[in-house]
């Protein structure tokens, strides 16, 4: 196995989580009474428990690095998953940035900012 990070997110609840990841294709692979694995791919999120958190003012965040960035939101968006800044979950598309890299951003139903950039 090469070396890799898996981010830590929080989650308040793990079933809505499973469903809301679930549906843009990423699977349980393990789940307990604190912490839930999920995968899709080569990518590995970990959710810890966290019934609190408030999305509004939520400050967690994450970089995926993928091979195409359009790919994922195209089922960002088949997941009904819309555009709209001041509904949770959103999607900003990915644009080319100034800095060269293509990058989008989906916000998940617990307000975490997750950065998707094409390698």
């Amino acid at each position: 196995m090469t070396d890799h990070a898996t981010p830590n997110l929080p989650s308040r609840n793990f079933e809505e989580t499973q469903r809301f990841y679930g549906s843009f294709g990423f699977t349980k692979t393990y789940v307990d009474d604190s912490w839930l694995i999920m995968v899709r791919g080569g990518i590995i999120l970990e959710f810890f428990l966290h019934p609190d958190l408030d999305p509004a003012t939520s400050w967690f965040s994450c970089c995926l690095r993928v091979d195409d960035a359009d790919a994922m939101f195209a089922d960002f968006k088949a997941a009904g998953i819309g555009e709209d800044p001041h509904t949770r979950p959103c999607v900003h598309l990915p644009e080319t940035q100034s800095w060269g890299m293509k990058m989008g951003v989906m916000i998940d139903t617990d307000g975490t900012l997750v950065r998707v950039i094409e390698n």
